[in-house]
């Protein structure tokens, strides 16, 4: 399997979910100093618990634990909306919530044209998707760096992103005018893994739920 020994391998999105994962490792008793000192290692062994851990871009966390390499991922729903999934989403993990939303610039009337309207989002499946469900043909422009921009230089007539507060759209002049849907860092599992160590993965699901349960 994934990882030597016995021990269960979990892939963690770099960044706020890594520091939020490790937050609620720590609270479940998990040792994860090494994660916390990391240098130059790209694998992480708990001390006190069968728990090795990968960090990697939230895109990778995916990539790993659909080939199996990582028996575990945390990564947030909007990488799995936009990348599609052939794992287990076992566990929304209540962290990391944001949500992406339509926006548009103040004022415009987005739904009152006929014309073809062009949408400017670092997530085009996502877009698609959303646009599909309403019946309506869009053009998608996909962009890799500020989406704001996109409507400012009149290249689409409104943009699909991650909005957590909205200041950003506010400061550019933007409004968001639907939510498109609700994003939270996940639990995924590896479907062979769910198989073949079920015992190893339930015992860590039921950890990481009450802890999650004590929070409420």
């Amino acid at each position: 399997m994934s990882s030597g020994a016995g021990r269960l391998r979990i892939a963690l999105t770099k960044g706020r979910l890594q520091d939020k994962s490790v937050e609620l490792f720590e609270t479940m008793g998990l040792d994860c100093s090494p994660i916390r000192s990391p240098g130059r290692r790209l694998i992480h062994s708990i001390p006190n618990y069968p728990l090795d851990a990968v960090l990697a871009k939230a895109p990778d966390v995916i990539t790993y634990v659909e080939h199996g390499v990582c028996d575990l991922g945390v990564v947030g729903k909007d990488t799995i909306l936009e990348q599609g999934k052939s794992f287990y989403e076992v566990l929304d993990l209540g962290f990391g919530r944001c949500r992406f939303a339509l926006a548009v610039k103040e004022g415009s009337d987005f739904y009152g044209t006929y014309k073809t309207r062009r949408i400017a989002s670092k997530y085009p499946n996502v877009t698609r998707a959303f646009f599909e469900k309403k019946g309506m043909d869009v053009d998608i422009i996909k962009i890799e760096g500020s989406v704001e921009l996109a409507p400012i230089l009149d290249l689409a007539d409104a943009i699909v992103d991650i909005v957590e507060t909205g200041a950003t759209l506010r400061e550019n002049g933007l409004v968001p005018i639907e939510d498109v849907a609700q994003v939270s860092a996940k639990l995924i599992v590896n479907t062979a893994s769910m198989k073949l160590r079920k015992r190893e993965i339930e015992d860590f699901i039921a950890r990481c739920e009450g802890e999650l349960e004590r929070r409420i």
